[in-house]
């Protein structure tokens, strides 16, 4: 796991956002737009949700962000083939002029996201401009690095977050004086999460978030891999291009907060009776024989006291709390800072997998990273294997170790709302 640390250099230019020009589904030519969003591409449960969504329209979004074939070139070659279609036929269209989209998310329990969709210019870690906090795994970067070469698309927006100035910035200020317009879109997807978006067209507008912008850091929340893949696609396209652009949702969370949750583990073909033995000694395990929602309570509870987990897939739950000394004096790296020694994700990784169950972490045969906790639980009770169950970071402690250069064992957190799959997209073509 990489987690050198350094301290990122101080933003020499800060964010830079740039208009584009939008493909929009054309709401006459698909049966609705809920029914062509899909969540993005590394939340998708396969193969139920895949198959859900697949049917839900033929023009669903999944068919571009997780085409099905039997091999990866042709995989990517039908995704490649699917967006001239539908871009021949007019189920997908370019807005006529370049702008940045407003994108608001609203839930029936008072959450509500707005943030800016643009084409962020792609930096290096090292910049100090768009901040890193976990790993990633080569395998998937070469995936995604495959399908956007296919393609010449940005095909949905990762999730960036930044810290504003208050109700008075001109980004705020210009993003909900939008807000009360006309939407160019609006949708309720089946979760319950309405979608509207808008357009900022206006030069002044735009102008004045860029300078706005500008000012500030971001950290990315969801979409570790797909940056990775836009820092990759960038160095194999001489400067300047629109490979030097990248597509991005960015939330001020001074002013809109996400929710932060966890993501858990499905260990393929580790027995839970098996992955409970190898830890005797190791660990406190208590066997909860409660509804899930009383088993991650009693794992919040434990995970205010030290490193705590939650092992499922045996019809029971078991917590595992209460790690011997000793096991992290030798597994776990003592150069990194205390808040990132501490974290479940670190021991996790570096001692159960690593060490105990002997599990590689970048192996996707032996191990999936699923955000559904029902979803996680549910498989490994079909499959037969170990559901390990997080508890999520708080943001401050995620972006306390960005700052400081230091990235998270990968998949450590999960951000959200997540910006709906399906809703804008970016030809690097137009």
């Amino acid at each position: 796991m990489n987690t050198a640390g350094h301290t990122p250099a101080t933003p020499r230019r800060g964010l830079e956002l740039t208009p584009f020009r939008g493909l929009r589904y054309d709401p006459d030519r698909v049966g609705s737009l809920a029914a062509v969003t899909s969540p993005p591409y590394d939340v998708v449960v396969r193969p139920d949700g895949l198959h859900h969504l697949e049917s839900a329209d033929p023009h669903n979004i999944v068919r571009l962000i997780l085409p099905q074939a039997g091999t990866p070139t042709a995989r990517n070659d039908q995704a490649a083939d699917t967006l001239r279609r539908w871009l021949a036929e007019g189920v997908l269209t370019t807005d006529a002029e370049p702008g940045l989209y407003v994108y608001e998310q609203c839930d029936g329990d008072g959450m509500l996201q707005r943030g800016l969709i643009g084409a962020l210019r792609v930096s290096d870690p090292d910049e100090g401009v768009v901040l890193p906090h976990e790993d990633v795994m080569p395998h998937v970067i070469a995936d995604r690095a495959a399908l956007m070469r296919a393609t010449s698309a940005n095909l949905e927006p990762l999730l960036l977050t930044y810290r504003g100035n208050g109700s008075t910035a001109a980004t705020t200020v210009i993003l909900e004086r939008t807000a009360e317009k006309l939407p160019l879109l609006a949708t309720i997807t089946e979760d319950g999460f309405s979608h509207r978006l808008w357009a900022i067209t206006d030069p002044a507008d735009v102008a004045a978030v860029q300078e706005d912008l500008a000012q500030h850091q971001a950290l990315i929340a969801d979409g570790h891999h797909r940056w990775a893949t836009y820092r990759r696609l960038r160095a194999e396209h001489a400067s300047p291009s629109a490979w030097d652009y990248g597509l991005v949702l960015l939330v001020d969370t001074a002013r809109y907060p996400l929710r932060v949750r966890a993501i858990h583990r499905l260990l393929h073909g580790l027995p839970v009776a098996e992955a409970l033995a190898a830890l005797d000694g190791l660990f406190r395990v208590r066997r909860l024989d409660v509804p899930q929602a009383d088993a991650l309570a009693a794992l919040a509870d434990a995970a205010c006291a030290g490193n705590a987990f939650l092992l499922a897939g045996d019809g029971s739950f078991h917590l595992v709390d209460r790690p011997d000394p000793a096991l992290l004096a030798r597994t776990v790296p003592a150069d990194r800072p205390a808040a990132w020694r501490t974290l479940d994700a670190t021991v996790l990784h570096a001692a159960l997998l690593a060490q105990v169950w002997h599990i590689p972490e970048d192996d996707p045969t032996r191990i999936a990273y699923i955000h559904d906790t029902a979803a996680t639980v549910q498989k490994a009770e079909r499959d037969g294997g170990t559901a390990v169950l997080m508890h999520p970071v708080r943001e401050e402690v995620v972006r306390d170790l960005a700052r400081q250069g230091v990235t998270m064992p990968r998949k450590s957190t999960s951000f959200g709302p997540k910006p709906a799959s399906g809703l804008v997209l970016r030809a690097l073509d137009l």
